[in-house]
Formats: structure tokens, C-alpha cells, sequence
């Protein structure tokens, strides 16, 4: 995973993978070589004996209701003569009827079944080059093909055909660099073979199929740090920023995940923020309420990341990104709960945003979350949050008539919570406890002897044992100094 850490109470980071892109080419080779008829009428000019017999044999197994395993035996062996030959439309042939099985089967396959789709992925016809590139696509849908494909030399004609002046060509291309790249290794020596600069420009494409794939591919790539300098180099964020923008609900998805990675990197950040004057933060803002999850989630990580920078923090703020966030907080996708409560953890950190928080009617849905949720990452960045903004003695009072102090000390007495959330939780119960109203409500509250108990039993507790056990000691010990 990502993380955005720096200084206190950061919330750790979010990596999500992008869905894999392919082109399917079913049903286009029976219109190719039409109805049943004789090979000498198929081809101009004659064949070679040895391109005759592979097409014979082709025909024998594609009109004669034979089944067969195009991946291996006769049926490869006439495809890889189709692939080599110097006329066109035999390479034509062969290309279409990779592409068509490929959709149709995506298993694990050797090296004589992708050494011929190379050979036809540096072919100069474009009709090849779609089908070739389709081909691969779709074979790199499987982990054990990905490597294989990489080390067999497909990144060179792969990359040349993101050159291509044909959009489906392109498309095809983008799509496989995008399954290749779910591979770490891959993610690696695409970068070094020179995909990143191509693929860039096609995001900004004018057709949206060659702009959905690109960007996924982009996306996929953001998770190396060396190319994610690359690809700032190569001026990726402004075509993200306009990507955030279009009607294309996965290219949303794409871009501002891709945004959000680009984010994890300190130096990155004043860089995406401050392009066109913090257009980003409008167009992520926007997404807050997109209507698919997805969308919301991916946008709440990048505001989340960019907002690990104080200045950021206070950007979101003043260009209403706070008023999605109670909608968010009560969605029923835990996802976007999760990102929600993670960004307004950043947010929060500013100190003239904690009024602001609570003003705009979020004490509520965070106090609720806690009374209802049992995910301890939510827990730990809800309570995140009311730490930081419980400073402000309105705020303590907001907090305590939303129930918020009895729904913290909810989980303390069975100490089975992970050490980082029993740290949040007793932090912010520190804060809150510097009110006398505070102190008194925890003593007569059902329970709270529980709960006291608990506090003095923390700091041995053997599940914050670890790294946490020197905070919790600390925040345990103000509580009940502050109780007493």
C-alpha cells in the first residue's frame, strides 16, 4: 500500500488496481474467409505449398466443425506459417484468427503461441496490427502470460503501434500495456522501453476508447515511484486534471486514481495543487458526489493525499469541499465511508478548519459511524478527526451532544481494538476529558467503571504491546489524570 505520512496523526495511504482493458475481436474471422471455397481462390498471388497446406489446414479445423486447441499441435503450426508469410492476407488471416480465439480462450500458453502474434504486431498493415495487438490483450488478461509476453520482445511493436495514426490500433495497444502492467515487473520495463511519453499523449486523445485505455494504463504505471518522476516529467498532470472532467465514468476513475498515486510523492503535490490555480481540487470536489462509488472513493484518496500538505488542507476547505463529506460519511459503500473519514482526517489537521468541520454538520455522521461501525480502520480515522478537532471547546460540546464521548469509550474495555485505533481513541478521549462536563459525563455514564478499568489496564494491555504501547501509556495516563 501507499502512504501519505508526514508528521502526526497522517492516516496511512490507499492503492487501489485498475480494471483490465482488452479489445475483443469475436466473430470477425468467418467474414474473412467467407463461405466454404478453394484456396486457389482465396489468395492473389499464388501461394508458397508450405502457406497453402497451413490454409487448407486452417479451414479444415475453422468450417469443418472440428474442435480444436489453436494454442498448440496442426491449428499453431498453420497459424505460425499464416504469421511469417510475406502476403498480407495470409498475415491477415492469421492475426484475425488469434485475435477471435484469444477472446474466447484466455488461458496460460507458451511461447509458440505469442512468438507468432509478435511476429504479426510488427507487421506495417493496420488491419494486422488491430487484430496482432487485440491478440495480446487478451492473453494478457492472465498473470502467467504477462511476464512471457514481456520477455518474448512485445514491447517494442507494442509501443510503436501507440503511434499508430489508426485510434482502434492505439486502443488496442493502450489496453494491452494496461494488463501488462498489473505485473510489478512489467510496470518497470515499460517505463524503460519508452511507453510513458506515448502514452500521456494519447490520454488527451479525442476518442474516448483510446483516452478510457490509456489512462488505465497510466494509472498501472503510477504505482512505481521512478515513474511516477517520469511521468511528472512528461507533463501527465495536466492531462489528468482535464481527464477529472470528462463524462466518461472510468476515465474519472482512472485519473483521479492515477492522481492520487502521483500524490503519495511530497514533491508532486505543490505541483498538481497549484496547476491552473488549483483546478484539481475543483474537479475532485466535484466527483465527491458522483453517483457511482467507485468514483467518490477514488476522488476522496486524492484529496486525501494532497491534502497531507498544510496548505492543501485549507484549500479543500475554501473551495467547499467539506459539504460532500456528510453524505459520504453515511453512504452505504464501505469504500467510500473508509476514503471519507481518511480525507477529512487530513483536512481536519489544519487548525482553522476544525470550526469549519463542524459547522458544516459533520460531528453527527462521525459520532453515528462510531456508535454503528466495527471497521477499525473507519474507528481509527473517525477518532483522528475528533482528536483534532475537540480542541475547540465548542466543538467538545458538539461531540459530547452527539454522544460522541460514550461512542469512544464503546470499544475500550474488551482491548481488542489493533494498537494504532486504541491510540486515536485515547487520544481524542484525552482532549475531550480537559472539559470538567466531559470528566463528569464519563463517571456517570453506564459503564464507565469499565472503562476506567480499561484505562488502567492499558498500558499492559498485550494487544497495544507494540509499537502504539508508549502513546497509549501517555493518552491513558492524561485521561485519568484529567478524570481525577
Amino acid at each position: 500500500d501507499f502512504f501519505c505520512l508526514q508528521g502526526k496523526r497522517r492516516p496511512p495511504g490507499c492503492f487501489i488496481y485498475t480494471r483490465t482493458a482488452a479489445m475483443s475481436c469475436g466473430g470477425c474471422l468467418r467474414g474473412w474467409f467467407g463461405p466454404k471455397t478453394r484456396v486457389d481462390d482465396l489468395y492473389e498471388p499464388l501461394l508458397l505449398e508450405e502457406e497453402r497446406e497451413a490454409v487448407s489446414s486452417l479451414l479444415h479445423y475453422l468450417e469443418g466443425g472440428v474442435s480444436a486447441n489453436f494454442f498448440e499441435g496442426e491449428p499453431l503450426m498453420a497459424l505460425s506459417t499464416l504469421s511469417s508469410s510475406d502476403n498480407v492476407d495470409l498475415q491477415r488471416s492469421a492475426a484475425l484468427t488469434f485475435a477471435e480465439v484469444t477472446e474466447k480462450t484466455k488461458g496460460e500458453v507458451s511461447d509458440d503461441t505469442i512468438a507468432p502474434i509478435i511476429t504479426l504486431a510488427n507487421s506495417q498493415d493496420v488491419e494486422v496490427q488491430r487484430a496482432a495487438s487485440a491478440a495480446l490483450g487478451n492473453l494478457a488478461q492472465r498473470d502467467a502470460n504477462k511476464a512471457l509476453i514481456v520477455s518474448m520482445g512485445a514491447l517494442p511493436p507494442l509501443i510503436q503501434l501507440l503511434g499508430s495514426g489508426n485510434a482502434q490500433v492505439q486502443c488496442n495497444a493502450c489496453g494491452c500495456i494496461t494488463n501488462l502492467a498489473t505485473n510489478d515487473e512489467n510496470k518497470v520495463k515499460l517505463a524503460q522501453a519508452g511507453a510513458l511519453q506515448p502514452l500521456v499523449r494519447l490520454a488527451a486523445s479525442p476518442d474516448s476508447r483510446v483516452q478510457r485505455n490509456a489512462a488505465g494504463a497510466l494509472l498501472n504505471l503510477t504505482h512505481v515511484q521512478l515513474n511516477r518522476q517520469q511521468l511528472m516529467a512528461a507533463g501527465v498532470v495536466p492531462v489528468l486534471v482535464g481527464l477529472l472532467r470528462s463524462d466518461d465514468d472510468d476515465v474519472q476513475f482512472y485519473s483521479a486514481a492515477a492522481l492520487s498515486n502521483l500524490a503519495v510523492d511530497q514533491a508532486h503535490r505543490p505541483v498538481i495543487a497549484q496547476f491552473q490555480g488549483g483546478l484539481v481540487f475543483r474537479s475532485l470536489i466535484a466527483l465527491l458526489s458522483s453517483p457511482l462509488p467507485s468514483v467518490q472513493c477514488q476522488a476522496c484518496l486524492a484529496v486525501r493525499n494532497l491534502a497531507s500538505d498544510t496548505e492543501n488542507q485549507l484549500l479543500v476547505v475554501e473551495l467547499g469541499g467539506l459539504r460532500p463529506f456528510p453524505a459520504m460519511l453515511r453512504s452505504g459503500d464501505e469504500g467510500v465511508v473508509v476514503a471519507a473519514a481518511a480525507a477529512l482526517r487530513n483536512v481536519s489537521i489544519h487548525k482553522d478548519n476544525e470550526r469549519r468541520i463542524a459547522q458544516e454538520g459533520i460531528v453527527s455522521p462521525l459520532c453515528d459511524l462510531l456508535a454503528r461501525d466495527h471497521n477499525p480502520e473507519i474507528l481509527m480515522h473517525v477518532a483522528g478527526t475528533l482528536r483534532n478537532i475537540a480542541v475547540v471547546d465548542d466543538n467538545k460540546v458538539a461531540i459530547m451532544e452527539c454522544r460522541g464521548l460514550q461512542h469512544l469509550c464503546r470499544p475500550l474495555p474488551a482491548l481488542t481494538l489493533p494498537a494504532a485505533v486504541i491510540a486515536e481513541v485515547t487520544a481524542a478521549l484525552a482532549v475531550l476529558t480537559q472539559s470538567k462536563e466531559a470528566c463528569e459525563m464519563l463517571v456517570r455514564a453506564e459503564g464507565g467503571g469499565a472503562v476506567l478499568d480499561a484505562l488502567l489496564r492499558l498500558p499492559t494491555a498485550t494487544s497495544v504491546a507494540a509499537a502504539a504501547d508508549l502513546e497509549v501509556q501517555c493518552n491513558a495516563a492524561s485521561v485519568v489524570g484529567n478524570l481525577c
